[in-house]
């Protein structure tokens, strides 16, 4: 029966109930998919459906039929809400697991490995200078990039008229009201006065990090570079140890069969002080600065000179990466060229 057929009188809407009951079990079974059942549903106990237009009829039905007709039309309902919901709970299921087997990963499978990265060549080198001091019982420490004036060179027995302290040299911050110049520090050495500030002696100790100079950029310059500062103090050290570490350093870093010599420099917060030289791919050439502790920089720290003795040197990680790996340009180490950095994995 058309479900827009106006049901006015009580036989019609007993025949479209019958109807009703005998096709729409069939209808809900057959339904494949929660989305076809829904529109079933709707047909048969929706609005447009014989049951919502019975129901609409009632109010024209003698009073005497109305609750027997009213019963009936529920009754109906019921019945096939019940079908249409265990219908539902099957489709449900089904189409759950279907959607689970199609989500199904095969663990069998190879993974998707990411590209592995790695630290960059400075980064490299620098872990690779600690190790070996580490080797040799030293201590690491990091100081802060921005230092006072007081520490990057009073401590360190610079003169007051050293040329390093004009802002030609070296790059001074606006830091506000302070009692001190501010700086980026020039080198790692003013952890050396700060460590022996807070630990008495022997001291054995290599400082890694980033320094910073008003240099233009070229070839072998950079106004932002690395270092790694080395101090050891103790009773009784003498240029020999110095000489016996940075020897037994250089073979570690650049192969056993490398020579070193050391030749007289001046540095002001070593005395006596040298440059050492290896013998390296033909030739000679400077590595980095040394020498013994000053005096006057255990006087600023602290310490009794005529107690302790020490030696200190500074080696350029960037230094040392252009030598290990043949870099002509310090640029290179800057460049944020994959191609260029790759190469140095």
């Amino acid at each position: 029966m058309d479900p827009t057929t106006n049901l006015s009188d009580p036989s019609d809407i007993r025949l479209a109930l019958e109807e009703l009951r005998s096709l729409a079990p069939a209808k809900i079974g057959a339904s494949g998919s929660v989305a076809e059942l829904d529109g079933v549903a709707a047909e048969v106990t929706g609005k447009a459906s014989p049951i919502a237009a019975g129901r609409r009829s009632l109010g024209r039905i003698a009073p005497d039929e109305r609750r027997e007709l009213g019963r009936a039309i529920n009754d109906v309902a019921q019945e096939l809400d019940a079908a249409i919901a265990a219908r539902r709970a099957v489709l449900e299921i089904r189409e759950a697991s279907a959607a689970l087997a199609g989500d199904t990963v095969d663990v069998t499978l190879p993974g998707r490995v990411p590209r592995r990265g790695s630290l960059h060549i400075v980064n490299q080198v620098m872990d690779e200078i600690v190790d070996i001091f580490v080797a040799m019982g030293y201590t690491v420490a990091t100081g802060p990039e921005a230092e006072t004036d007081y520490y990057n060179f009073t401590a360190l027995n610079f003169a007051p008229s050293h040329p390093s302290r004009l802002e030609s040299d070296t790059l001074y911050l606006d830091y506000g009201d302070v009692p001190e110049d501010v700086l980026l520090r020039t080198h790692t050495s003013p952890m050396q006065a700060r460590y022996m500030e807070a630990h008495e002696p022997p001291v054995y100790l290599v400082v890694p990090g980033r320094v910073f100079r008003r240099d233009q950029l070229d070839a072998t310059h950079s106004p932002v570079f690395h270092q790694v500062e080395g101090l050891a103090v103790d009773h009784d050290i003498t240029f020999g140890d110095l000489k016996g570490v940075l020897d037994h350093f250089a073979k570690e870093f650049l192969g056993p069969n490398t020579r070193t010599k050391f030749i007289p420099h001046y540095f002001p917060f070593t005395e006596p002080s040298a440059e050492m030289h290896v013998y390296y791919n033909g030739g000679w050439m400077e590595l980095l600065g040394c020498g013994m502790v000053n005096p006057a920089v255990f006087e600023y720290a602290g310490y009794d000179p005529d107690d302790v003795t020490g030696f200190a040197f500074g080696v350029g990680a960037d230094r040392l990466a252009m030598v290990r790996h043949g870099i002509t340009e310090i640029r290179h180490l800057l460049d944020t060229d994959q191609r260029i950095l790759e190469q140095y994995r």
